[in-house]
């Protein structure tokens, strides 16, 4: 929902919606919206818009919990996926993952799961990490940690890279749920954020847009892998996949390789 002012109102969107509410209404409704306020001619969508799209299409990581994700074909509104193909279409492309600049280092992008970045939810008193489970998992316990005063204590999670639904409880057990950044930081380092300045590292590290709440033997496994060399292994998630990766590209000005430009394309083809 949007209030006055033309700012998304998560609060409202949730009592008048629920958390089940499927995320990719929402997406519509936010195009929807951005075609009525643009000025007549041809559509321009802003860095900062393209963010918030990917952002709300994250939450569909919440609507499949007890039902499980599509194991078949996925079903997006076509005017997304056509902005993302052309959005696809604008991005560079280099003939293959470059080497870095440098070696990679983890800690040039800010202390893990800041809370004092520059992005949607930073400055609010929880860590990203929380802010995260917050919105991916079906929470049904809280509990104050140093980080955030109303942390996910229980819940449940479908991870959206497998389908499958598992228990999320912190503690000892907690490390079976982890927080991916669809676009990994080492693949990002080597496609040029080694030259940013660490305040745009520490925002890519910790925007919602690029993160999403999954099991930890998928995150394992796709560790800092692009697209060419890993998608998830629940075919009915390479659509979003896909889009939130090309969104989130294009909204830092990163470029792509080209073999996973070739299997991005392909995928956005058969949305």
């Amino acid at each position: 929902m949007w209030d006055s002012n033309g700012v998304w109102d998560t609060v409202q969107w949730r009592r008048r919606f629920g958390r089940t509410a499927t995320g990719w209404r929402v997406i519509a409704m936010r195009w929807r919206w951005m075609r009525s306020h643009r000025a007549p001619g041809r559509i321009r969508i802003t860095a900062t818009q393209w963010v918030a799209l990917v952002v709300f299409a994250a939450l569909t990581v919440t609507v499949a919990v007890g039902v499980g994700w599509p194991r078949e074909r996925s079903s997006l509104p076509a005017e997304v996926v056509a902005v993302a193909r052309d959005r696809l279409g604008a991005l560079t492309v280099v003939d293959r993952r470059p080497a870095a600049g440098r070696d990679y280092e983890r800690d040039a992008f800010g202390p893990a799961w800041t809370d004092a970045a520059a992005v949607a939810g930073g400055g609010n008193g929880c860590d990203t990490r929380n802010d995260i489970l917050e919105r991916d998992v079906s929470v049904t316990a809280r509990t104050a940690v140093a980080s955030c005063p109303e942390a996910v204590a229980a819940g449940t999670l479908t991870s959206p890279y497998t389908g499958r639904s598992m228990s999320f409880r912190r503690g000892r057990e907690s490390a079976a749920v982890q927080i991916d950044h669809i676009v990994p930081l080492a693949y990002a380092w080597d496609l040029g954020a080694w030259e940013w300045s660490p305040d745009r590292r520490w925002s890519f590290a910790n925007d919602p847009a690029n993160l999403v709440a999954v099991d930890a033997a998928s995150n394992q496994a796709k560790s800092d892998l692009e697209p060419a060399r890993w998608m998830p292994p629940l075919r009915g998630f390479h659509c979003q996949y896909a889009v939130q990766i090309v969104v989130v590209l294009a909204a830092y000005g990163l470029p792509v390789d080209a073999p996973s430009r070739t299997i991005l394309d392909g995928v956005l083809a058969g949305c």
